[in-house]
């Protein structure tokens, strides 16, 4: 893996060399993890990577997560590790050895003491990455591709074992934590997060699992996702009822399904992101329900959950072979219900490639 990850730091300082800008800093995150494998712990205590735009590059840890960066091969990417004592500054040792710099950048979910540690030990303020990193990292390699299909057959295996959990009687935390287990036994290494959206909690795109006992007849959102071992992640929501639902839901669901299968025949190499979003808006305002899509259409998906490219009105970027994102049109009916399909896709020479393959239908348990 060292050779890819010393091609990635080598991308990074060849997009810095064509800015005004000399040196960009990173601390733990997706963005370390993607330009290194080291998934470093994000602590208290500074642990940063500083790229040079000439190919230099350094990390700073404290003393007792050397042996972590060690294992994880840092060195063998090329990068010159140091490590500090508590006692020590670690923001003027990193600085010593990376020498002035004119114009830093610091990644953008850099924690804010961070980025003033660094910036007083600079001298200069610091300016944010922007689309420095994710122009980078939205474009997938073969491998990358791989993984989020890995990720999503996954996933896929805990939404049809879903008959198993959910069922009335039960709250949506048993059955949540049910889900959260069926995670990690189907190859991911964490849970990122269990939505189960019982009746009215369906309105709530991002639900919390709550004891809320669910019912015979009412649609359950199931939207459920993790990291694999891979360090990629895996993300689909499902839509499922216990028993017969009411004629007007199941009316509303046949347009979202249409919404989102246009939405996915459309997708394609050299189509906007943003027209993406709008098929799938134009086809549930044609049935009623353009007030009740609450949110964008999709999202890129990688090392992270949420990453560009962001499917929603305003993003004109073309899509291109290797971007990875969800199509998840929904409708959301405050204090009733509410219904979301989702796919993770990803953008072949021709067309899309879908991740999951479960039934997109309204699943009666």
């Amino acid at each position: 893996m060292s050779n890819m990850h010393q091609k990635r730091i080598a991308n990074v300082a060849a997009r810095l060399a064509s800015t005004e800008h000399d040196v960009i800093f990173i601390t733990p995150g997706a963005d370390l993890r993607y330009l290194t494998g080291y998934d470093a712990l994000p602590l208290e205590r500074l642990t940063c990577l500083a790229v040079r735009s000439d190919g230099n590059a350094w990390m700073i840890v404290p003393t007792l997560e050397k042996p972590s960066a060690l294992a994880h091969g840092v060195p063998e990417i090329g990068i010159d590790l140091l490590d500090w004592q508590e006692t020590q500054d670690p923001y003027s040792l990193l600085l010593s050895a990376v020498g002035s710099t004119h114009r830093p950048l610091v990644n953008n979910l850099m924690w804010v003491e961070k980025a003033f540690g660094l910036q007083s030990a600079v001298g200069k303020n610091v300016e944010l990455a922007g689309k420095l990193l994710s122009d980078i990292r939205e474009i997938k390699t073969a491998d990358e591709i791989a993984f989020l299909h890995e990720a999503g057959a996954a996933i896929d295996e805990v939404h049809s074992n879903m008959h198993k959990w959910l069922r009335p009687g039960r709250t949506e935390r048993e059955v949540g934590k049910d889900i959260a287990e069926a995670i990690l036994a189907a190859g991911h290494e964490t849970v990122d997060f269990v939505i189960v959206a019982s009746g009215p909690n369906g309105a709530s795109p991002h639900h919390e699992l709550s004891d809320r006992v669910i019912q015979p007849g009412e649609p359950v959102v199931v939207d459920i996702g993790g990291t694999m071992p891979s360090g990629y992640c895996s993300d689909c929501t499902r839509m499922y009822v216990c028993g017969p639902a009411p004629v007007e839901y199941v009316e509303h669901y046949a347009v979202l399904l249409a919404a989102q299968e246009a939405a996915r025949e459309h997708a394609r190499p050299g189509v906007s992101c943003e027209s993406v979003d709008a098929v799938a808006r134009e086809v549930l305002t044609s049935g009623g329900l353009g007030d009740q899509f609450i949110h964008r259409t999709g999202h890129g998906i990688g090392m992270e959950t949420h990453e560009e490219p962001y499917i929603v009105t305003g993003n004109k970027s073309l899509l291109v072979p290797g971007h990875a994102f969800s199509i998840e049109p929904g409708f959301y009916f405050a204090g009733k219900c509410g219904a979301r399909i989702e796919d993770i896709v990803t953008c072949t020479e021709d067309g899309i490639r879908s991740a999951n393959n479960t039934s997109r239908e309204l699943v009666v348990l």
